[in-house]
């Protein structure tokens, strides 16, 4: 691996031009190819093996024309301080909305009207109707979604004197705007970068390419969502993905170029050791951030499986970059890779290695002489996080988590005063007759047995298609949609559902949006387990095929167990118990995201084992070329620990970025991954690890001999490499039986 990396750092230095070339025409191709193909479709959410999404795909089967799993905005109308919404004069309000409701899409399917329907509250100051959609809320056109904001949201109420309209539901669902945190992450990239290499120039070498790679991947899942079904989800975990290992990887080989040069390299022979050795480190960090994505199709959700796949191949693309574009552009930057300061310390502009002591160096010399202390200062720190995962509920959001401010949330709240919380997430119960001697009858059973069930407030009479077999009843719980009381209501019902099979030979099924949060719910908690097993597991492999190790990839993967459960601690006490609320701006606790633990684990752990990978990498070149594993580990920090720790800082700055989002779900996320990446890089990778390597000994590095038959050799640390370029050799005088000639 590592010779035939250095050849192709080699010749990407020779050949920059073309190199160069290549990728700017392959940035082109993805323009053009974005631009002539036609605008990607919102794909239709789907969670397959699941109770709610049978009953969706029943319902469409035997009665297409209802729609059951079509998009839905709930229009609630309050009447002026001391009137009535019946009034004539608000009347006329209600139903001139509604009539430009109607105008304003095609993809309308239908919408009621509260005074017909039924939907007025008792005290006849709040009213709602529900407006119907064809497709889904991802399907639905960004036209449909500003005709409904024009005849909604933006509806004047003359200073109060007309009634208040608020508007809920999932037709205004939209994925969160892109830009303004990625702007604000490249900024503090910039600088973090800058402050690193003092380098206008080694700063933005990695910029350039990691954008250049996200512009590849993104323009191409653009290019290819008609032809491969991608909606415009797709590219949101490629984006946030991309920009981070594209900065990550250019940055390591940037670093050890630099380095290479003030050894006394040639420019292209640095270029080439470079790529050789961080390059190696690079291809297998990104596997294992490829693993962890491609892994999530595990969890069987068809838009989390593609966003996986795009990410993955967008950190594909970033790898492919990193050694091949970076030593092309190194060739370009020449003296100029060195800031001007740093050029007038050295010889022909290059600064020679630096005699005293970096901060990283003097850090694992304290970690070393006191490894027992830190180790449980570490674990402990850690484990005081991680406590509050003890009380960890898992859910889906709906409008009553949004931020008081958006009309979704006053939707909600109008709601529950006028009617109930339960009404804003109605039970959608499907009675399958098809097979039954009497549907009519079979339905009417089911309807009058769930209103002797706790927790019920209203039940509707059953609505049938148009063939007679199949009936809908509408189940209004008396708790809100994201209770526990709720989701006991939706389980009782179900329990009870072979019995009525067995009583009147229909099948029920109970499906709609509370249904479904409940069922992906359950569905991500299954998928957690295998999950993480298979990355893990993966992983584990993978590193014990770098390192030829079998402890240092069970430190790795103990360690970022570690670090999420922690994270997973701090989200619960910010949005489940509100600690600090204030800070990060959490207008309202509740249930932590169902895929919250999901998504940390395929995010953090693959930039966790970048880490891994770049740090560990170089202790376990620095053992192999002679070095004792106490210095090993020293030199593994002063090479490393600067840009790990740049890396790193990058990194949680991305993501906090997105703690301002206005979103519930986008600031949950961003919390939970810029702190894991905190807790990783600088409590695991930066204390723990060189504790527990110092405490190992050669221990650290052993290896089955029959073990080390089996598992192919990749050289990472460039053993053959160096014997290759005549670099001077010694043996290795220990213990390991498979000991192996190594560099002085």
């Amino acid at each position: 691996m590592a010779t035939f990396l250095y050849k192709l750092g080699r010749f990407a230095f020779r050949r920059r031009r073309f190199v160069a070339l290549f990728w700017v025409a392959l940035l082109a191709v993805a323009i053009a190819g974005a631009a002539t193909a036609s605008k990607p479709t919102n794909e239709s959410f789907s969670v397959p093996g699941t109770e709610a999404q049978e009953a969706f795909d029943l319902m469409e089967k035997r009665s297409p024309e209802a729609n059951a799993d079509g998009a839905s905005a709930r229009i609630v109308f309050h009447a002026p301080s001391g009137e009535k919404i019946t009034d004539p004069k608000n009347k006329k309000e209600v139903l001139k909305v509604i009539a430009d409701v109607k105008k304003s899409s095609d993809e309308l399917g239908s919408i009621g009207d509260p005074f017909e329907g039924g939907t007025v509250s008792k005290d006849g100051t709040t009213a709602f109707t529900t407006a119907s959609y064809k497709v889904t809320s991802m399907e639905l056109e960004d036209a449909t979604k500003d005709g409904l904001k024009e005849a909604v949201v933006d509806y004047d109420d003359k200073g109060g004197k007309n009634p208040t309209v608020e508007i809920g539901g999932d037709a205004l669902e939209a994925m969160p705007e892109q830009g303004a945190t990625e702007i604000i992450g490249i900024a503090v990239s910039a600088v973090v970068l800058i402050i690193t290499f003092g380098s206008l120039v080694a700063a933005g070498l990695p910029l350039l390419t990691a954008l250049i790679g996200v512009g590849i991947g993104i323009l191409s899942i653009t290019a290819l969502a008609n032809v491969l079904n991608l909606g415009n989800t797709t590219s949101t975990l490629a984006m946030m993905i991309g920009l981070a290992v594209g900065i990550d990887y250019a940055l390591f080989i940037v670093s050890r170029y630099r380095a290479e040069l003030s050894e006394g390299r040639e420019r292209e022979e640095a270029a080439g050791r470079a790529v050789g050795t961080a390059g190696s480190a690079v291809v297998f960090a990104g596997l294992t951030v490829i693993i962890a994505l491609v892994g999530l199709a595990v969890v069987n959700i068809p838009v989390l499986s593609k966003m996986g796949f795009a990410a993955a191949g967008t950190v594909a693309i970033a790898v492919l970059i990193a050694i091949s574009m970076i030593p092309a552009l190194l060739g370009f930057a020449g003296k100029r890779i060195f800031g001007r300061k740093a050029r007038k310390k050295g010889e022909n502009g290059i600064p020679p290695v630096s005699e005293k002591p970096k901060m990283g160096t003097r850090w694992a010399r304290f970690v070393l002489r006191r490894p027992v202390a830190v180790l449980l200062f570490g674990v402990v720190a850690l484990g005081a996080a991680a406590a509050p995962v003890s009380k960890l509920e898992l859910g889906l959001p709906d409008d009553g988590a949004q931020p008081t401010s958006t009309t979704q949330r006053k939707a909600y709240d109008l709601v529950s005063e006028g009617f109930g919380a339960g009404f804003n997430g109605p039970l959608m119960v499907v009675v399958d007759g098809a097979k039954a001697k009497d549907a009519a009858g079979a339905a009417k059973t089911v309807a009058a047995s769930i209103k002797k069930l706790d927790d019920v407030a209203s039940v509707t009479e059953p609505a049938f298609n148009k063939a007679g077999d199949t009936a809908t009843v509408t189940v209004v719980p008396a708790s809100k949609p994201s209770s526990l009381e709720t989701e006991d209501l939706v389980a009782n019902i179900r329990d009870k559902a072979d019995g009525w099979k067995g009583e009147t030979g229909a099948k029920v099924l109970v499906t709609g949006t509370t249904a479904m949060n409940i069922d992906v719910s359950a569905k991500l908690n299954d998928a957690l387990v295998p999950y993480l097993a298979l990355v893990v597991g993966l992983a584990f492999l993978l590193l014990m095929i770098v390192f030829r190790s079998v402890l240092v990839p069970l430190k790795a993967a103990l360690g970022f167990l570690l670090s999420v459960v922690a994270a997973l601690g701090a989200v619960v006490a910010v949005f489940q118990w509100g600690w600090l609320s204030g800070l990060f701006g959490v207008e309202q606790t509740g249930p932590v995201m169902s895929m919250m633990p999901i998504f940390m684990i395929g995010v953090v752990f693959g930039l966790a084992m970048d880490y891994e990978v770049f740090l560990v990498t170089r202790m376990r070149e620095a053992y192999v070329h002679g070095e004792t594993p106490e210095q090993a580990v020293v030199t593994g920090f002063t090479h490393g620990a600067r840009v790990v720790s740049a890396a790193a800082v990058i990194m949680i700055s991305v993501f906090a970025g997105f703690i301002g989002s206005h979103d519930q779900m986008v600031k949950m996320i961003g919390f939970g991954l810029a702190i894991a990446v905190l807790f990783d890089a600088f409590i695991v990778r930066m204390t723990i690890v060189p504790a527990v390597l110092g405490l190992l000994g050669k221990s650290a590095w052993w290896l089955p001999g029959w073990l080390n038959k089996i598992l192919p050799n990749v050289d990472v640390e460039g053993e053959k490499l160096h014997k290759e370029l005549g670099d001077p050799t010694q043996v290795r005088q220990d213990s390991d039986p498979d000991a192996r000639l190594t560099r002085v």
